[in-house]
């Protein structure tokens, strides 16, 4: 029998709660829905659904041998109106540490990609209309529109 999701989000396995709290908060527009020294959960206020949460990563609610960031490998997309606004203020303005430049990919995106704290990689996203080989990849309904700013 199949369970109905209630809710779905990544949990981040931090070394630092506190700076990680602060970087998504700051930085993503996250607001902060429960907190304790080892964990904070936090959504965004104009889109409730949207969360995150951050876990001190020696709470021994991860099980023995799983204790320590888990970050390997973990890249949070965050799909944005405007990615170069979102530059400016991020990398520019804020100073925030850029591992990918501002860069339009022919698969349907504008994007850059800045260090997040304990690992994480942000990657922030316009999607601007697919080019080439990219364009019939995409199921029926889920290409980016034609339209999509550049």
């Amino acid at each position: 029998m199949k369970t109905k999701l209630g809710s779905f989000y990544p949990v981040i396995a931090s070394r630092d709660v506190t700076a990680s709290r602060d970087f998504y908060v700051r930085h993503f527009g996250f607001a902060v829905t429960f907190e304790a020294d080892w964990y904070v959960s936090l959504h965004r206020p104009d889109v409730p659904q949207y969360e995150l949460a951050l876990l001190d990563h020696g709470h021994p609610t991860l099980p023995e041998g799983h204790r320590g960031p888990l970050t390997g490998g973990l890249l949070l997309n965050f799909e944005v109106d405007d990615v170069d606004s979102e530059h400016a203020r991020l990398v520019a303005d804020a100073g925030l540490t850029e591992l990918l430049p501002l860069r339009t990919e022919d698969f349907g995106q504008r994007h850059f990609i800045v260090a997040a704290p304990d690992g994480v990689l942000v990657d922030v996203i316009t999607q601007v209309p697919a080019t080439g080989e990219f364009v019939d990849q995409y199921a029926p309904g889920h290409a980016p529109r034609a339209d999509a700013a550049p």
